[in-house]
């Protein structure tokens, strides 16, 4: 399927995501439920991802400027460090409200609250079916998260049912705790890899030392050096390198320097600066030490 097709499923997907985000909370609301409260926090993260996917599809085609040279990439990492911090808060808050209730229940109102789980999962399903099958790692991601979603309205629905037969609404708070733990793990996980990215840590899914000896194993390359590798975004990698070599004809160069860049595209690094030197720096193992 071509990607402008994925990305009108991802305007619709997150559409009624942020919708059904607005009825989860008027619905938690009316009918007292905390646990769809708790889901509507966990929806949020997932339009947010969703938003994070089609940003990242329009990014891609902005150029770069003279004042941005790398566009708007880390846009997208700065807004999912905020919204990590942002959704510890409401896990917290819905953990501690979930204490609360166990200890002194409230009365909820099963009937509302499982008509909304059941939309909730009609739009989960129907926007997981939009997004399956693309290679995408942005929509693979948020494809997860969308089936994580409608499992936990599945729950919900699974809840509503028990507080309708049993009368006792003990269900509510502890599906809502287990939401707020899911919740609070998954954005302690977005900040770890926005932080790694804003610090320009290597990309945690590339091996530095398998990237240095592709490079060697280029034919004229003696020695690589000085390297730094880091990312720009979530899909996005960057490397700067000294690339020693005894070829001092600049066709010859130019050719090490195409089959280099070549095997660099299999770690998704779209950005490679490499400085050719025919004498190589005295200090290569510190300077590779520390990049490690």
């Amino acid at each position: 399927m071509a990607e402008k097709n994925y990305k009108k499923h991802l305007q619709t997907a997150l559409f009624l995501t942020g919708i059904y985000f607005i009825v989860e909370v008027i619905g938690g609301l009316i009918s007292g439920s905390l646990s769809l409260l708790g889901d509507a926090g966990h929806m949020l993260r997932d339009v947010f991802a969703l938003f994070l996917s089609l940003s990242a599809l329009n990014i891609s085609r902005k150029l770069p400027s003279k004042r941005k040279t790398f566009g708007f990439h880390r846009v997208e990492i700065f807004a999912a460090f905020l919204n990590g911090i942002f959704l510890i808060a409401v896990g917290l808050w819905i953990l501690w409200e979930a204490y609360r209730r166990i200890s002194h229940p409230q009365p909820i109102h099963s009937i509302p609250m499982l008509i909304v789980a059941f939309i909730g999962l009609g739009v989960n399903l129907y926007v997981a079916l939009k997004l399956h099958g693309s290679h995408d790692l942005n929509i693979k991601s948020a494809f997860l998260h969308v089936l994580t979603d409608a499992f936990f309205s599945l729950a919900v629905i699974v809840v509503a049912f028990l507080i309708f037969l049993t009368g006792k609404t003990i269900f509510d708070p502890i599906l809502s705790g287990v939401i707020s733990v899911v919740i609070i793990i998954s954005a302690f996980f977005i900040l770890k890899e926005s932080a790694a990215i804003l610090m320009e840590f290597t990309p945690k899914n590339v091996d530095f030392d398998q990237v240095v000896k592709d490079m060697q194993q280029v034919d004229g390359v003696e020695g690589v050096h000085h390297v730094h590798l880091w990312s720009l975004c979530s899909n996005i990698n960057a490397i700067d390198a000294h690339i020693y070599t005894k070829d001092t004809d600049m066709r010859r160069v130019d050719k090490i320097k195409t089959e280099i860049k070549k095997r660099l595209k299999k770690y998704n690094i779209k950005h490679a600066t490499l400085e050719f030197e025919c004498e190589e720096c005295l200090q290569p193992d510190n300077l590779r030490q520390i990049d490690h």
